[in-house]
C-alpha cells in the first residue's frame, strides 16, 4: 500500500462516493484523506461513511485520515415577494425589516455587517455575480449603487471583501458538529472563515489534542494575519471558492503561492482545494487548464491537493483521483520538480531538533539512502523532516494509530504503528525491519533513522543514526 509519490490527495464523500465498494476504490486508486463536508449531510450519513473508512483501515491495515470541514457563518440575504433583475446604476438597499423584498430593497439578517461596512466597500451577490458598491450606511441600513447586475432570489450567498467582520469563525451549528465529529474520532478539522489567529486559539479550546486543525483561508483579511494564523494552525486550507470571489483572479494565483512559501518555512502542511479537476464533475478527463492548475500547486510545494464536488457529486470520481494522482506523479519525476523543492528549502530551524532533522536529509542524500526513518509519538518529528523535503521517502513509525492518522496528510510521509519502543537500539532494530516488510530499503542499502530520547517527549528530536539493512 506504498505510494509512488509525495504529495497527498484529499477526497470529499458524498452521494456519488458514498457506498463502501466506491470508497475502497477511492482509496485503492490514490485517496490518501477523507473530507466530511458539515456544509451537507446528516449525522447519520457522515457515520456510516466514518465507519466505512475505519472498516477498510483495518481490513488494509493501512491508517487512514478522516478530516471534518466545518461549515462556518454563510452569510445570506432574506427573501423576495418574487425573484428581481438587478441593473447596472439602480439603487439597492439592505435593511433590517425580515418582510419579503422587492426590486428596491432585502432583509440582511446580519447585524455584524451593519456594525463593520464602510462608505465605499463592495458587497457581492451570488458567488460574486452581483457586485454593489456601498454609498451610505447606517446601523438599519446599507445603501449601494449596482454595478455589475443580475438575477436575484432568496436566500443567495453573501460576501464582504476586505471587511474584518465581527463574527467568530465557529457556529452553533459548528460546535455541535465539532462534538459529534470529535467523539466519532476525526483527524483532523477543517475550520471555515478564519479571519485571525484568535479564531484558531477558539477552536483550539474546544478541540485541544483531539484533533489537528486546518485553517481555511477564504478572506483576504485573513491574508494580513497569515503568519499568526499559520503559527497558531496545524494546517493550512487555501480554500480557493469564496478566496476567488472575494478577490480579483489576477490576484488568487500570487496569492496561493505566498500562503504556500510561509507554510513551508513554518513547517505546517498546507492543501490547496477548489476547482482542481471541476470539468470532470460531468466529464471524464480534465481540461489542460485543469491539469496545469493541479501541477502548479505541485511544483509550488504543496503537501496535498483536493477534490470536492468532482468526488462528492461528479460522475467520475474514481476517475478524478485517478488522474490527479497521475499528474502527481508525473510533476515529482520531473527534474526541475526536484531542483523547484532543493531551491525552497526553508532555513533549519535553530533547535537542536531543527539541526537533526536537516541533517537527516543532507545525510540521507550524501550516503544515498534508501529512507528517512522518524519515531515520533506526537508527530512532530515527522512534520519537521517532510518540511525538509528531502529526496527520499520518510518512513514514520509511532506507537499511536491517532498520530499514524494524522500523518497520512503529510508530503512524502508513509506512516506505520508498532509497539512502543525502550531504548534507541531497539528504534534502530524496528527502523531496519519496518523500512524492509514495507518496501522502503533492501538488503545492503541504507536508513538515517531520527528519534527523540527519552522517548514520547514532545520536540526532543536528538539522535541521527545511519542504519543498514542486513539479510534475513
Amino acid at each position: 500500500m506504498r505510494r509512488q509519490r509525495c504529495a497527498k490527495i484529499i477526497a470529499t464523500l458524498g452521494p456519488s462516493s458514498s457506498s463502501a465498494e466506491i470508497i475502497k476504490k477511492l482509496f485503492l486508486t490514490g485517496v490518501d484523506v477523507f473530507r466530511l463536508n458539515f456544509s451537507h449531510g446528516s449525522y447519520k450519513e457522515h457515520e456510516k461513511h466514518y465507519n466505512i473508512i475505519r472498516d477498510l483501515e483495518k481490513k488494509l491495515n493501512r491508517p487512514i485520515g478522516i478530516l471534518m470541514d466545518l461549515q462556518g457563518p454563510k452569510l445570506r440575504i432574506g427573501t423576495f415577494k418574487k425573484p428581481i433583475m438587478l441593473h447596472e446604476g439602480m439603487t439597492f438597499t439592505f435593511d433590517t425589516d425580515p418582510s419579503p423584498g422587492d426590486k428596491t430593497r432585502v432583509y440582511l439578517p446580519h447585524p455584524e455587517i451593519f456594525k463593520a461596512i464602510k462608505r465605499e466597500a463592495l458587497l457581492l451577490l451570488d458567488d460574486g455575480k452581483i457586485r454593489l458598491h456601498v454609498r451610505k450606511s447606517t446601523p438599519l441600513k446599507i445603501e449601494t449603487t449596482v454595478l455589475i447586475g443580475g438575477p436575484l432570489s432568496d436566500r443567495k450567498g453573501l460576501n464582504v471583501p476586505s471587511v474584518t467582520l465581527p463574527i467568530s469563525a465557529m457556529t452553533e451549528k459548528d460546535r455541535e458538529d465539532l462534538v459529534f465529529g470529535l467523539k466519532l474520532g476525526v483527524d483532523w478539522v477543517a475550520l471555515s472563515f478564519v479571519q485571525h489567529a484568535r479564531d484558531v486559539q477558539e477552536a483550539r479550546r474546544l478541540i485541544g489534542d483531539k484533533a489537528g486543525i486546518i485553517s481555511k483561508l477564504e478572506k483576504p483579511s485573513a491574508i494580513e494575519h497569515l503568519n499568526e494564523i499559520v503559527h497558531k494552525s496545524d494546517a493550512i486550507m487555501v480554500a480557493r471558492g469564496d478566496l476567488g470571489v472575494e478577490m480579483l483572479p489576477e490576484e488568487v494565483p500570487s496569492i496561493q503561492k505566498q500562503i504556500i512559501r510561509t507554510c513551508r518555512k513554518a513547517g505546517k502542511p498546507v492543501v490547496i482545494a477548489t476547482q482542481m479537476l471541476d470539468s470532470m464533475i460531468k466529464l471524464p478527463t480534465p481540461t489542460r487548464a485543469e491539469a496545469s492548475d493541479v501541477a502548479t500547486a505541485i511544483y509550488d510545494g504543496a503537501d496535498a491537493v483536493m477534490l470536492s464536488a468532482e468526488s462528492a457529486l461528479g460522475n467520475y470520481p474514481v476517475e478524478s483521483v485517478a488522474i490527479m494522482d497521475r499528474i502527481i506523479t508525473r510533476v515529482e519525476e520531473d527534474p526541475f520538480y526536484r531542483q523547484m523543492q532543493e531551491a525552497s528549502i526553508p532555513k533549519p530551524e535553530t533547535t537542536r531538533s531543527g539541526a537533526i532533522t536537516a541533517a537527516a536529509r543532507q545525510v540521507a542524500h550524501t550516503i544515498q539512502a534508501a529512507a528517512i526513518v522518524t519515531f515520533t509519538s506526537t508527530g512532530n518529528t515527522t512534520f519537521r523532516a517532510a518540511r525538509e523535503r528531502p529526496e527520499v521517502p520518510i518512513l514514520a513509525i509511532t506507537p499511536e494509530l491517532k498520530t499514524a492518522r494524522k500523518l497520512s496528510i503529510l508530503w512524502g510521509v508513509h506512516a506505520v504503528t508498532s509497539s512502543d519502543v525502550k531504548s534507541f537500539s531497539d528504534a534502530v532494530e524496528s527502523a531496519c525491519r519496518m523500512a524492509k516488510n514495507e518496501g522502503f530499503a533492501n538488503p545492503g542499502e541504507y536508513i538515517v533513522v531520527t528519534a527523540g530520547v527519552p522517548f514520547r517527549i514532545s520536540g526532543s528530536t536528538n539522535i541521527l543514526r545511519i542504519a543498514s539493512i542486513e539479510p534475513s
